[in-house]
C-alpha cells in the first residue's frame, strides 16, 4: 500500500494503547524486577513514544489493527467448528502392498 496523507489514522486509540504498555511494563519493572532506576523508566516512557509514532505510520500506510471488538464479531459470525470426526468421503486410493515391515510377505504369504 502507499501512503495516503487523506487516510486517518486513530491517534487516540493509538495513545491508549501506548499509556496501558508504559503502565505495565512500569508495574513489572518495579514489582517484579526490583528495578528502581529513572533511567529505564525513561525508556519505557520512550518506548510508548515510538510505537504510537510507528502505528501512526503504519495506519497511513494503510494498515490498522482490528479491535478486540471487531474479532469478536468476526468470531460471532463464523459457523461453530465440527468437533470430531465426520463421515469422510472413501479413498480412491488402492492399499499398498503388504511388506515385511507391515506385516506380511511381498508375495503375499505368512510364515
Amino acid at each position: 500500500m502507499a501512503w495516503d496523507s487523506a487516510r486517518p489514522v486513530l491517534w487516540k486509540r493509538f495513545a491508549k494503547e501506548g499509556v496501558a504498555f508504559a503502565v505495565g511494563m512500569t508495574a513489572i519493572m518495579y514489582l517484579l524486577a526490583g528495578q528502581r532506576d529513572s533511567g529505564s523508566y525513561l525508556g519505557v516512557l520512550f518506548g510508548a513514544f515510538m510505537y504510537v509514532g510507528v502505528v501512526g505510520l503504519m495506519a497511513k500506510f494503510g494498515y490498522v489493527r482490528k479491535t478486540l471488538a471487531e474479532l469478536r464479531a468476526e468470531a460471532a459470525a463464523k459457523p461453530p467448528r465440527q468437533v470430531g470426526r465426520t463421515a469422510a468421503a472413501p479413498s480412491t486410493r488402492a492399499r499398498p502392498v503388504p511388506t515385511k515391515r507391515t506385516g506380511g510377505t511381498a508375495n503375499g504369504k505368512r510364515r
